[in-house]
């Protein structure tokens, strides 16, 4: 009984521990669990679009970066369309020299654009 209650057990946590590992992906521009894979293309046109609309950065006290919330008082850009239809649902905050892509619901920073 009790080696069967162990294995029993292990099983669970393997299986946990499975279930877990499969929720973290990758995603080719459409999400944001890991990272947001942006072709090279959209990346220079991200860049040329700050360039061109000489778009103003925005300065706070602490560094943005990716995996943390933008703050609060910054405020979000919308991503114009021919960026790629897969980001139109993200903002975006020019600081630094660095155009960063923002989950709005949650204000975290899902992606740098270099």
């Amino acid at each position: 009984m009790k080696k069967l209650m162990l294995t029993c057990a292990a099983a669970a946590l393997i299986s946990t521990g499975a279930m877990a590992q499969s929720t973290v992906v990758t995603t080719t521009g459409t999400g944001h669990a890991a990272a947001v894979q942006i072709e090279p293309e959209y990346r220079t046109k991200i860049r040329t679009y700050v360039t061109e609309h000489k778009v103003r950065p925005v300065e706070t006290r602490e560094k943005i970066v990716v995996g943390q919330p933008v703050p609060r008082d910054v405020e979000l850009e919308a991503v114009p369309a021919d960026w790629g239809p897969s980001l139109t649902k993200y903002r975006y905050v020019y600081s630094g020299e660095r155009v960063m892509l923002v989950d709005p619901s949650t204000r975290t920073v899902v992606q740098e654009i270099d």
